[in-house]
């Protein structure tokens, strides 16, 4: 009985922050679902009804928005130009940052320490400061307008090598001494022991890498002069100055360009959260 009753007042003291919570979570959700509404509407009650309730309701739902989105807005060839930019720097950036965290956490060599303080040091310098170097140096070798210059800078992440050593470096070593007394090496004990272990931090930084790729605008507008290669963020900034604006359709874009997102997120959720519940933890 005292359990069910501490169990009562817990609830009771925890229903006040769940309310605040909901209030917050719908507070994000509604220009989601304005987004949403707005992409099936006609263009010319998307604004017209963007001050009243009717705003989320499809009033005489449509889908002449998203062919305008695909003819108008070329979403096809963009769509395939973000997917191939943003696999490549996530596939990639998953081998890459794991190995460099890998070798941080459990390889001793001369300079980790340094070599880590200067990961450190490299997640607080944002993209605009470098950008401008950046940009000359991959124009003196010839890289402009390609999906390599919009994939190279982004494969090694000094937050994403980070993850990665602050979660191999709380595997178990009796682990891996276990596989080195059965003859694996450096790379097998790796690949066998703790690449398994390490599935949700493989699946935060997968997230996190492809939400930043998928959404990257600053730098496909500095290195890209055509549509060849534009990614979906730069379609649409371009998409809005086309004259006449219809607003249905840049809703149809957005709301087509969010679909991706939401499918990795909901495919890898279950190791996100694990990930950030031992996380929590072990802090």
């Amino acid at each position: 009985m005292s359990a069910l009753a501490g169990t009562d007042r817990l609830t009771k003291r925890a229903w006040p922050m769940y309310l605040l919570l909901t209030a917050i979570a719908a507070l994000f959700l509604v220009p989601l679902a304005y987004m949403v509404v707005g992409a099936f509407k006609p263009d010319e009650l998307v604004l017209a009804e963007g001050n009243t309730i009717r705003a989320f309701w499809p009033t005489n739902a449509t889908l002449e928005n998203f062919v305008g989105a695909f003819e108008r807005g070329r979403f096809g060839s963009l769509f395939v130009n973000s997917v191939i930019i943003s696999s490549a720097i996530v596939g990639i950036g998953l081998v890459v940052n794991s190995l460099f965290g890998y070798a941080l956490a459990r390889l001793p060599f001369r300079g980790a320490r340094l070599i880590l303080l200067g990961v450190i040091a490299l997640m607080i310098i944002p993209l605009e400061a470098v950008a401008i170097p950046l940009l000359w140096m991959m124009s003196e070798v010839g890289l402009r307008n390609t999906y390599t210059v919009q994939v190279l800078p982004f494969i090694a992440n000094p937050l994403f090598v980070y993850l990665f050593y602050t979660f191999f470096l709380a595997i178990p070593r009796e682990l891996e001494e276990a596989a080195r007394v059965d003859g694996a090496g450096p790379l097998t004990t790796f690949l066998r022991v703790s690449v398994p272990l390490a599935k949700p931090a493989y699946a935060t930084v997968g997230i996190l890498s492809f939400l930043f790729a998928w959404g990257q605008l600053l730098w496909p507008v500095l290195v890209t002069s055509g549509p060849d290669v534009r990614p979906l963020p730069l379609g649409i900034s371009v998409f809005v100055t086309q004259p006449p604006i219809s607003w249905g359709d840049i809703m149809a874009f957005a709301f087509l360009m969010t679909i991706p997102l939401l499918i990795v997120f909901i495919a890898f959720q279950r190791w996100f959260v694990q990930s950030v519940a031992s996380s929590g933890v072990k802090g």
